[in-house]
């Protein structure tokens, strides 16, 4: 048993870490999470957050901190701007591999929780793109993990374990509020109160969360201070635009439903939502009274309904559900198939299991016949690949994943067995979705070749226009901060409005002044639709490219 714990190391290195460079940098997310670290190594400022040169308030500082040290150590790339974000998904998976080992079940139940994190599509599909959800979800489960191996120990009296658990509970609390701001102390709360009062520890609610806080403070307060005295108005802004705003504005960004995350939760959890009956089977047999059955209920009911009271919704930020979802839906399947350490069971597989891993293999086979039909036919009047190995790539990992499910629907001997094959099944498929980017998305998405490919006309003194879209990968793939911003600002819009940023942003008449005291040194880069709105306000350029999405113009 104890080998077999290597499984979710393999799957980690395997989905996570081997293939995360081969996929071009998305716009606008992974470019600007790899922008500002890049302007903070060549700044030497790790202190006030700058986006193309301009103040950008949004985040603290934490996870571009991250991506900065991955960037020293591997360079500045593909894999270094996504490196922190997928190895927070293999802590995550570790620390709950730790905190099931202990309290769930022994090594099993870890390697069967740890395996369910690791493969729900969220998970992975965060895991592997440079946001910071995946950063601030590890740091939120650390805490979480740290005040129930703490609050096991309340009763005993290993007073000196428990404070060291509560110390790490803060200082993981604090990491968290450094990488997103005041939704660390608020997902805490929420979880932990109401399981202090499921299990009748009233005076705990009351003595236990100051070692917490204060080692929470004391990690927030260094940065707190010097971006303050840096930028004074950095917290009226954070707090207001980007927490009271999003969360009860009528013009919150990303606004969507209560049931948005009722809604989308399920395909989120795909693969597992397929045998979302057998999880509720075993569920019914497990003991409530247990506590971490108790924790885990707390750790996603209450996050999941505050975020679907929010106004602004992203399935991004329930995130940190995902480790109580793995948690009950091992315990689920572990008591559905009466899985006994070291013992075979003798009865026969019950038909909500086989059920689900006949509907998960009819997914994945589904998935495969629609990709052959669409690359080989003109029935969808679309065609994903220009590359026809990559839509085999995809239909071959779907059928691996076929095998396995009926494997395992037809597998009566082991529990274990059955297990692990439906741990593995998506595997290749996961694997092979970092190779099978729809080209119409890197055209849309992905500038970086494109832009390459003029790499060569950038001199040094050449001056670089954007419009909003593209400005972070032109800084990025440039290497410049100095780029000026023609027409819409979006999230730019609070730097420019310093007085000494002001200059950056341009109208026709003042890039028309550009290019005439700049002739032919001039770039300007802008999505198509923009450019063609204002090409006949600007003088011929002397140059231009155009990928279908993209112009590159020099004047």
């Amino acid at each position: 048993m104890r080998k077999l714990s290597i499984l979710p190391l393999f799957v980690f290195l395997f989905l996570y870490i081997l293939p995360l460079g081969v996929r071009p940098l998305n716009i606008p997310d992974e470019t600007r999470y790899a922008e500002i670290s890049r302007e903070m190594i060549e700044t030497g400022d790790f202190v006030v957050p700058r986006l193309v040169g301009l103040r950008y308030f949004e985040k603290p500082v934490m996870g571009y901190w991250l991506n900065a040290a991955a960037m020293k150590v591997f360079g500045e790339n593909n894999f270094s701007v996504r490196f922190a974000s997928a190895c927070s998904v293999g802590l995550s998976a570790l620390m709950l591999f730790f905190l099931a080992r202990r309290f769930a079940g022994g090594y099993f139940a870890g390697i069967v929780s740890s395996m369910i994190f690791l493969t729900c599509f969220e998970v992975f599909g965060i895991g592997v793109y440079s946001v910071l959800d995946s950063m601030f979800a590890f740091f939120i489960i650390a805490a979480m993990i740290c005040f129930y191996f703490a609050c096991s120990d309340l009763n005993t009296d290993r007073t000196r374990q428990k404070n060291l658990f509560l110390i790490f509970c803060g200082v993981f609390v604090g990491f968290a509020f450094l990488t997103k701001g005041f939704l660390a102390v608020v997902l805490p709360v929420i979880i932990i109160a109401p399981f202090l009062i499921w299990e009748r520890r009233w005076k705990d609610l009351f003595t236990v969360p100051w070692i917490p806080l204060a080692a929470a403070a004391l990690v927030i307060m260094p940065w707190a201070v010097m971006v303050h005295l840096r930028e004074p108005d950095f917290w009226n802004y954070f707090f207001w635009e980007e927490h009271i705003r999003r969360f009860s504005a009528d013009d919150a960004q990303h606004i969507a439903p209560f049931y948005y995350y009722l809604l989308f939760f399920p395909a989120a959890a795909v693969p597992w939502t397929f045998f979302a009956p057998s999880i509720f089977q075993g569920l019914r047999k497990k003991k409530k009274e247990n506590p971490l059955f108790k924790f885990a209920i707390c750790w996603f009911v209450f996050p999941f309904l505050f975020f679907s009271i929010s106004k602004g919704k992203l399935l991004t930020y329930i995130l940190p559900c995902f480790v109580p979802f793995a948690l009950l839906a091992a315990a689920g399947l572990l008591n559905c198939l009466h899985v006994e350490i070291g013992k075979k069971a003798d009865m026969p597989l019950p038909k909500s299991f086989k059920g689900g891993a006949f509907v998960a293999a009819g997914f994945f086979g589904i998935v495969a016949v629609v990709l052959a039909i669409m690359q080989t036919t003109d029935v969808f009047n679309f065609r994903p690949f220009t590359q026809s190995w990559k839509s085999w790539l995809g239909i071959t990992a779907c059928f691996a994943s076929v095998v396995f499910y009926l494997r395992a629907a037809y597998s009566n001997n082991d529990g274990r067995k059955q297990i692990v094959f439906i741990a593995l099944a998506p595997i290749l498929f996961m694997f092979a979705a970092h190779f099978l980017y729809p080209d119409v998305v890197i055209y849309k998405k992905s500038p970086g070749a494109f832009l390459m490919k003029h790499s060569e006309k950038i001199r040094p003194d050449t001056i670089l226009v954007s419009d909003y879209s593209p400005i972070k990968a032109v800084c990025w793939y440039y290497k410049r901060t100095d780029v000026f911003l023609m027409g819409s600002t979006g999230e730019l819009t609070y730097g420019v409005q310093y007085p000494d940023s002001a200059k950056r942003l341009l109208d026709l008449d003042k890039l028309n002044e550009l290019i005439s005291k700049n002739p032919g040194n001039l770039v300007f880069v802008a999505r198509m639709n923009n450019f063609e709105k204002w090409e006949s306000d600007l003088p011929k350029p002397v140059f231009a490219d155009v990928n279908g999405k993209f112009v590159f113009a020099m004047f």
